[in-house]
């Protein structure tokens, strides 16, 4: 069955990743922990994963646990009886009853008192929970899901949060990338909350300059998605032409760049433009060598298995894959002529990115803490 994403919208490699483990997660009943910086969208991601499991019929219940004083948090998590403290002139069931059968979604866990993540631990371990007031244990059936912006493991060395807790949340971790590491996820989010604001307010679309787009992929967006939903209900408001230029932009946004003209260009397609159609490749009488950083040198491989120039353009032709006699030829090992194709394939890749590795990376179709590790290696 397709996943559902509950509306996340992104392709990048870094988000493909989250999916992938989402779909695996998602139908059983494991305890996820996801983190990532405030304004990734984690709830959305915990909707998805409930979504997705064998309780998406049953009840969804969230609990921001740092916007609710401590002293009421413990009466909202676990309800209370009549009495149990003053105002409290009825019973009252808490979160974890009413997600019985669901999914309870404990969001900024992270900032929760000791005394209360005994009592998290205590459900985690038991699947039971005790009102406030109460005299009798109730068991409950729900499928815990935590969130947090805090580096929890820092946490624990500094005696603000239970190690033993936290290995109980930590069973599945759920890492969500800042925005700033999506590539062109930005641009993809950009257009959409335009349209989606555009449609909302009856003005005719919006369209990023490609000037424009240059400048949202080189901003950090300390504020993340949401940081960059807001904004593009912002231009959807006060731009009065049909695209969105540099000097709509604010200041603090320009400044933060730096001068247009430093920033890289756009990758080919990026504001749904159809990419150039690259020459074909013309075979050549004698290869070409290519020099791996180790000193190995290579004929350079083409599409369709031909030793080609290291300038010459990729292009269009099947693929044929390179036979023994390469590596014969040249007197290799396959580590070596894998290295080699592999660091000059990111090489290019640097090069169309014009060396910002988010962008390399994005082509390549990995990480950019993986294209990190490659270079280290390729370096050293």
């Amino acid at each position: 069955m397709e996943l559902n994403r509950n509306g996340i919208i992104g392709q990048s490699t870094s988000l493909v990743d989250v999916f992938r483990i989402l779909d695996k997660v998602a139908p059983t009943d494991s305890t996820v922990l996801v983190t990532g910086e405030s304004g990734t969208g984690k709830e959305l991601l915990v909707r998805a994963l409930h979504a997705n499991s064998r309780r998406a019929d049953c009840p969804f219940v969230p609990i921001n646990c740092g916007a609710i004083p401590k002293e009421l948090l413990e009466s909202e998590l676990f309800g209370h009886e009549k009495g149990a403290f003053t105002h409290a002139i009825r019973s009252r069931p808490g979160r974890f009853e009413l997600a019985d059968g669901g999914t309870i979604f404990l969001d900024e866990i992270g900032e929760m008192d000791l005394s209360l993540q005994v009592k998290i631990l205590r459900v985690l371990q038991e699947k039971e929970i005790e009102r406030v007031g109460g005299t009798g244990c109730k068991k409950v059936d729900v499928r815990i899901v935590a969130a947090t912006n805090r580096d929890l493991e820092s946490e624990v060395m500094a005696g603000r949060f239970r190690e033993d807790l936290y290995y109980r949340l930590n069973v599945i971790p759920l890492h969500l990338p800042p925005l700033r590491e999506r590539g062109m996820d930005i641009l993809i989010l950009a257009q959409c909350f335009l349209e989606r604001f555009c449609q909302k307010k009856n003005r005719p679309l919006l369209r990023l300059g490609e000037d424009t787009a240059r400048v949202l992929l080189a901003y950090g967006w300390p504020g993340n998605v949401r940081e960059l939903e807001n904004f593009m209900e912002r231009l959807s408001i006060l731009v009065d032409g049909d695209y969105v230029q540099v000097d709509d932009l604010p200041a603090k946004i320009r400044d933060n760049v730096g001068p247009l003209d430093s920033l890289p260009p756009l990758p080919e397609g990026a504001l749904g433009t159809p990419p150039a159609v690259a020459a074909p490749i013309s075979p050549v009488t004698a290869p070409e060598l290519v020099t791996t950083p180790a000193g190995t040198k290579l004929p350079d491989v083409g599409l369709r298995g031909e030793a080609v120039p290291s300038s010459a353009p990729a292009g269009g032709g099947q693929f044929v894959w390179p036979d023994l006699s390469v590596l014969e030829a040249q007197g290799i090992n396959l580590k070596d002529f894998l290295e080699a194709v592999e660091f000059r394939l990111i090489d290019e890749a640097l090069q169309r990115a014009d060396g910002v590795k988010n962008q390399a990376a994005e082509l390549l179709g990995i990480k950019r803490t993986t294209l990190i590790e490659k270079l280290k290696k390729k370096n050293g």
